[in-house]
Formats: C-alpha cells, sequence, structure tokens
C-alpha cells in the first residue's frame, strides 16, 4: 500500500472537520475563539537522515519539519511532543532538542520513547496557535493569481550530495539539509495575503501539483531553478498563491495559476515527464 493508498482509505474513517479530509499540512481546530494548529510528522534513519548522521542533527529536523507545517497555516507555536527511539547518542539528541527549541523559543509539551530493535524512527507533535483567519489551506488557489515562493530550492539536494556522495557541498547546504530552518515569521507575515499556501517538503514540482489537484487549478512554474532540484524535496520553503504581494514581503514570483487542464502541474507551459517528487 503506497502513502496516497493509505491516506485514501483513512478517508474511510470518521474525520473531524478540523482534518480538512486529510489533504493539508495540519488540522484546524476551532476551540473556544482561537484555532489550534496540529500537524505530526516523523522522520526515518536512511530516508529522512544518513546512517550515522549525528543525533543532534536528527532532533533538530525531526522539530523543523514539523515547526515548517505550522509555518505554512502562519502560525504560531504552543508547543511540541516528541517520540524518540533511545540508544548511542541519546544525549546528543537531547542537546539537539534544546538548540532548536530554543532557538525558536517553542516549550516541550511532552512525548515517549521506546528502545526499538531496528532501525531508529521518531516523531514529532506540533501544536501552534492561528495568527490570521482564515487559516491558509491547499486548496484556495485561484485562477489569475501568482505563484509564489518564500525560502530556497536545491541547497537541502546539494548537501545530501555532498555528505552520500562525496560531492562538494559548501557548509551552508549541508546545514540546509541537516538543519533545515522553518519559516515561521515569514509564514505569519504572508498568511493574511495567501489564497493558499503550503510548505515545500517533497519537491517543488509535487507539491505543486498537490496545491494545483485541491485547488482544481493547474499551476505553471517558470523555468527558475534545476529540474533535478524541483523533484528532491526536503527545502521546506513556503508555497503560495496570492494576487500582488507588496515587494517588502519574503516572498518571489516564480510562477501563475492557469485554469484547469489536463495536467496539474506545468514547467514553462509544457507537461512535466516522469515523477515529480519523493514518494513513500
Amino acid at each position: 500500500m503506497t502513502e496516497a493508498d493509505f491516506i485514501a482509505a483513512l478517508r474511510g474513517l470518521p474525520l473531524h472537520p478540523g482534518a480538512r479530509g486529510l489533504a493539508d499540512d495540519a488540522a484546524v481546530i476551532e476551540i473556544g475563539g482561537e484555532a489550534l494548529i496540529v500537524t505530526h510528522d516523523m522522520i526515518a534513519e536512511g530516508v529522512h537522515y544518513l546512517p550515522g548522521t549525528d543525533p543532534f542533527d536528527i532532533a533538530w529536523k525531526l522539530v523543523a519539519v514539523n515547526l515548517s507545517d505550522l509555518a505554512a497555516k502562519g502560525a504560531e507555536p504552543v508547543g511540541v511532543l516528541i517520540g524518540a527511539s533511545l540508544g548511542d547518542g541519546s544525549e546528543r539528541f537531547v542537546e539537539g532538542l534544546r538548540a532548536i527549541l530554543s532557538e525558536y523559543d517553542v516549550p516541550l509539551l511532552g512525548g515517549d520513547s521506546i528502545r526499538p530493535a531496528g532501525p531508529a524512527s521518531f516523531g514529532c507533535t506540533a501544536i501552534g496557535r492561528a495568527t490570521t483567519r482564515p487559516v491558509p489551506a491547499r486548496s484556495g488557489a485561484r485562477e489569475g493569481d501568482t505563484l509564489y515562493l518564500a525560502g530556497t530550492i536545491g541547497a537541502a539536494r546539494r548537501g545530501w550530495l555532498g555528505l552520500s556522495e562525496g560531492g562538494t557541498a559548501s557548509d551552508t547546504d549541508h546545514l540546509a539539509y541537516l538543519r533545515p530552518r522553518p519559516l515561521l515569521a515569514e509564514g505569519r507575515a504572508l498568511a493574511p495575503h495567501a489564497h493558499a499556501m503550503m510548505d515545500v517538503s517533497d519537491g517543488l514540482l509535487l507539491d505543486a501539483s498537490r496545491m494545483a489537484a485541491a485547488s482544481g487549478v493547474t499551476i505553471d512554474i517558470a523555468p527558475l531553478f534545476d529540474e533535478a532540484d524541483m523533484r528532491w524535496g526536503d527545502d521546506y520553503a513556503l508555497l503560495l498563491t496570492a494576487g500582488p504581494l507588496d515587494p517588502a514581503l519574503p516572498a518571489r514570483a516564480i510562477g501563475r495559476v492557469l485554469p484547469r487542464c489536463d495536467h496539474d502541474v506545468l514547467l514553462d507551459g509544457r507537461p512535466v515527464a516522469g515523477p515529480l517528487g519523493y514518494q513513500h
């Protein structure tokens, strides 16, 4: 069963309205005049980080990818819960947690730990508070919108290549892969203007196609990036559609939203062949 098949099966279960049909980065739960944003992501050895990675970096990335989902909703973090695999280096894992939680002023709420017999995996639940209404969704892109990007595409792939294949990568690229930086401030600044917004975790082309499918439109991306970078993922940039934005806002135009055609995503007006990005 693929991830898409699994999610499709889950949609047959009783869903909370805030689950948004399991078609978004996070759930949005209305409680007492507030909107809580809740998300959960896992990372595993050999999939999201290389064997032998410093547990400090594992802890950083675990929290960062979840905070990125909050950023895509323009949320302010309330706290995180951690699911940890115990083993050699657990002390370094705690140091990494301390570093990222201190960096973004996010408190730890609790969690759980196990000592696995096989490869390690880690989970994190992040809870945030909405700072704007409506809370941006993947499904809000409109024909005639401009497609914008906050952040960068490709640095994480270059970092991974440098670490895993003996290639060259700058220290900045290494850190883009090992310690991504969730764009929380950028998300809060952009959310009031966004018709649709999500983070880029599985590749720009694939995530843009998901936004297009959820919105019932086609997204045409300008050829501004290397195609391999656009298919790779791990960028944790923010992708949004909106009308004209103030140039002072932290995003640049990279494409446009078109009426629905036979394809979710185009690259400079052309259909894109092959896998669009990383799929489980």
